[in-house]
């Protein structure tokens, strides 16, 4: 064998060149030798799969356990905010039976809230019968407390601002905090009081019709959260029964041998057995079930149907007269190579997703969850479907009805039949077929890509309206990607129609012009009576309402005419008169005092402080623990401030945005590595940029459409990288690799050789998101939103986009065809020099 060299070409250069298909080859080989061992050996590839679904199966039935700790699953799992709610802890150990508390600052703990709300135009104030009431009721309940602090009245009417007295309000909110520190007795105790209490706030409903009740408990969130993934059962059947439709559909044919209608619907049940496979792998090994896992069916389901489709598309494009083995073989030559190239991307950024990297609980299950089940969906692809795939050829080798699976009637035999049995149990091509070079092309898809669509987007009058559109995509995604909001809200994840929803847009409606009460502890001995140290801490409290026992007691000082200017008078005045008058005895929780001999010290102590806020609560709320806590490193006095808002807050934007970066690093840099390995470097540069637009595209259009930054989002985006890789790499693959004349001939085979898998897939993924549209529910929305742009915006590019652009840019196809010129005029040199030299031969040659 003798290669040629172009002239400047390097050395290096044809080395690379020679190594890539080397290794595309050998991937092919190794690719083709699995098709023919699941050929020869259907039955073995079938059953184990199908025992094993059974074995892990019933695992899901009986190991079937909830997430019940919320704060686990959503909040950062390494924050500032829990050390430093472990160290408020350990100084003020709360009794929240006991303790005059302000807010519930550790912990939320157990507790039941109500808000009370006036008809528009009426004063919540005037209904006292009617709040006392239900306030009496619930303590009747006993094992309660109730607090009330200066901004538990929404809607507040202040005539005189100077006077500050309220005249009218439209709601209260009344907060009942329970005893359950001790013991695990207290706390099923305190559990059985929330659900009573949730059930006397609704039958309080009904009799008082004069306001309304919108009640809270401790356990409302968790229930609420889990509530979706209860509302969403009936959904996702509709969901499997309508993708199962569409890809029966879809890989149907008029011709009743070629078509394979059932090789659809056995792709999506092969999926399906893999995922509850994955399922019960996951509960084997003591992982407890949250609403977030809604997202991988539908995630393995896109993955693995494309899968599907790319074998019967490979399956369509084998010869005809080959054995069924054979061809079987070639399609798994011809697809799997790429197939087990996107697989491995998808555990690649999902397996770094599950990384100690990844600071979000719900992310990293997630992310494992998804490991295992792209490891058991690439499995059953090639084993179960492939071994449905031979029995389906054996059936056409043999020419059995794809539907009845009875022998096919001869031609003269048809004839004598009605016109309805002909339509029904002809080929359609016994007429035809020693004529015709590919009967499938004849499938509907394919003949409207071939004979339309290609023609239509590569006309030179329709470029300049794709360039146009792709530039109002981009702007939009680009303005969308500036408006970036992370959704530390966790209302984003409940169901919509919840009572824990209703709750809090009435408190964000009537309650948002105080931030939640603040915890400030000193956590360091301070000279509380040095005038400097009161200055600061007047100054590290300004622009708060602070409720303070430093302030109290300087104004007590003042009012009783009382010098403390030295550590022993301070501390003297502040244990043996300040603190035993009945006004004041509640500070004496928010102060530590240890006593050395006869002298006493004060070690710790905290104060609370309040924050006016606007509409945004929250983003202010984090704007203002941002300025505190630089503030604690600057001063001399040491503090912390916690509320236990603060640990899902904390660096949220960060810890939630951090998997989409290492999974989007992730395939850079595997596409990087085999940038001069696999297959052709063109082709991986062209993915990159395709993989960026789509992620942009879907970043910045979601945000457009109301969807945050939280953690279901951010599973998306990570899909978003793999499902547009495992659309456009066959596609672009396919492209520099012809050899046809033009760039413009070149994606056109490029659309006829991919473009079916391409439409059914992504038809059948959009077609099953549709049934989520009907969950009442803000985690299904969000799903359904940013898998809707996912499809769409891979479509998008796959079929208008890329089909356009390719056609501007390189890789060049001239080489290709100077290369075809040459062979024939050699071609044609030698026909003539044989036909000289042996004249009696003519026409042998």
């Amino acid at each position: 064998m003798c290669f040629l060299r172009r002239p400047g070409a390097s050395a290096s250069w044809i080395g690379w060149r020679m190594l890539r298909q080397v290794i595309r080859r050998g991937l092919q080989s190794f690719c083709h030798r699995l098709g023919l061992c699941v050929s020869r050996h259907p039955v073995f590839f079938l059953t184990v799969p199908a025992v094993l679904t059974i074995i892990f199966g019933f695992s899901v039935l009986n190991r079937f356990q909830p997430e019940s700790d919320l704060e686990r699953l959503v909040a950062p799992s390494h924050s500032l905010a829990k050390i430093e709610r472990s160290l408020a802890g350990s100084l003020f150990p709360l009794d929240q039976s006991k303790s005059q508390l302000y807010s519930d600052l550790h912990t939320p703990g157990r507790y039941g809230r109500v808000i009370l709300l006036s008809p528009p135009g009426h004063n919540i104030l005037l209904q006292a019968e009617g709040i006392l009431q239900t306030h009496r009721a619930v303590l009747e309940m006993k094992d309660g407390r109730s607090t009330f602090i200066g901004h538990q009245l929404g809607g507040v009417d202040v005539p005189n601002s100077k006077d500050q007295r309220v005249k009218s309000a439209r709601a209260i909110q009344i907060t009942y905090y329970l005893q359950t520190y001790g013991s695990a007795t207290q706390d099923l105790i305190g559990e059985k009081w929330e659900s009573e209490f949730c059930k006397l706030m609704r039958k309080l409903q009904e009799e008082h019709q004069d306001f309304q009740l919108f009640s809270l408990a401790s356990f409302s969130l968790w229930r609420d959260f889990h509530k979706t993934s209860i509302l969403a059962r009936s959904k996702i059947l509709v969901s499997l029964m309508l993708i199962l439709t569409t890809a029966t559909l879809s890989s149907s044919m008029k011709d009743c041998l070629r078509s394979k209608p059932f090789l659809g619907l056995l792709g999506v049940l092969t999926v399906c057995i893999s995922s509850v496979t994955a399922a019960g792998i996951f509960f084997i090994t003591d992982g407890k079930y949250n609403s977030t896992l809604l997202g991988i069916p539908f995630f393995a389901m896109g993955h693995g149907t494309k899968g599907v489709f790319e074998l019967l598309s490979g399956w369509r494009r084998t010869r005809e007269n080959l054995p069924f083995k054979d061809r079987v073989a070639d399609a798994y030559s011809d697809v799997m190579v790429t197939y087990t190239m996107t697989s491995s991307l998808y555990f690649i950024t999902f397996g770094m997703g599950a990384s100690p990297f990844t600071n979000i609980e719900a992310v990293k299950v997630f992310c494992q969850n998804m490991c295992v089940s792209i490891l058991l969906n690439y499995f059953y692809i090639f084993s179960f479907f492939g071994s449905c795939l031979v029995f389906a050829g054996q059936l056409e080798q043999n020419r059995y009805h794809s539907i009845f699976c009875c022998k096919i009637p001869s031609a003269e035999y048809l004839d004598r039949k009605p016109v309805w049995f002909q339509t029904v149990m002809s080929d359609g091509h016994q007429q035809t077929s020693h004529h015709e070079t590919n009967p499938y092309q004849n499938h509907f898809i394919q003949h409207f890509l071939r004979e339309h669509y290609n023609e239509w987007i590569t006309n030179i009058y329709v470029k300049p309206f794709v360039v146009i559109l792709y530039l109002i995509y981009a702007s939009f995604s680009f303005m969308g990607c500036l408006q970036i909001s992370d959704g530390a809200n966790i209302i984003s994840l409940l169901a919509s129609d919840s009572p824990s929803v209703s709750y809090a847009i009435l408190q964000q409606e009537y309650f948002s012009n105080y931030s939640p009460v603040i915890g400030f502890y000193v956590y360091e001995p301070l000279e509380y009576w040095n005038g400097t140290v009161q200055e600061d801490l007047r100054r590290l409290c300004s622009g708060f309402t602070a409720v303070s026992w430093v302030e109290q007691y300087y104004q007590f000082l003042k009012v009783s005419n009382i010098s403390a200017n030295n550590k022993s008078d301070f501390i003297s005045v502040l244990q043996n008169s300040f603190l035993k008058k009945p006004e004041f005895q509640h500070f004496r929780n928010d102060i530590i005092f240890s006593k050395a001999g006869d002298e006493s010290n004060i070690i710790a102590s905290r104060l609370y402080l309040v924050a006016r806020t606007s509409r945004d609560k929250q983003k202010e709320v984090i704007e203002v623990l941002d300025k505190l806590r630089p503030l604690s490193l600057a001063k001399s006095i040491r503090f912390i401030v916690f509320n236990p808002s603060f640990v899902f807050m904390d660096h949220y934007g960060l810890s939630v945005t951090m998997p989409v970066l290492i999974a989007g690093f992730g395939v850079l840099l595997m596409l990087i590595l085999t940038f001069f390995l696999v297959i052709h470097p063109l082709g991986n540069f062209w993915l990159i940029l395709s993989v960026t637009s789509i992620e942009l595209g879907v970043l910045g259009l979601m945000t457009l459409w109301n969807v945050d930054m939280d953690c279901i989002s951010i599973l998306c985006l990570i899909y978003t990288l793999n499902f547009s890789i495992d659309h456009c790499a066959p596609l672009l693959y396919t492209f520099v690799l012809a050899t046809e004349h033009t760039r413009t001939q070149c994606i056109k085979s490029s659309l006829q050789e991919h473009g079916t898998a391409i439409l059914q897939n992504v038809t059948s993924f959009l077609i099953g998101l549709v049934p989520l549209l009907f969950v009442p529910s803000n985690l299904t929305f969000t799903l359904f939103k940013c898998l809707l742009l996912t499809g769409s915006c891979t479509l998008l590019h796959c079929f208008v986009i890329l089909p356009v652009f390719l056609t501007f840019f390189p890789p060049s196809k001239k080489h290709h065809k100077k290369k075809k010129r040459a062979k024939r005029k050699e071609r044609e040199e030698i026909e003539c020099i044989e036909i000289q030299e042996n004249p009696d031969h003519v026409t042998t040659v």
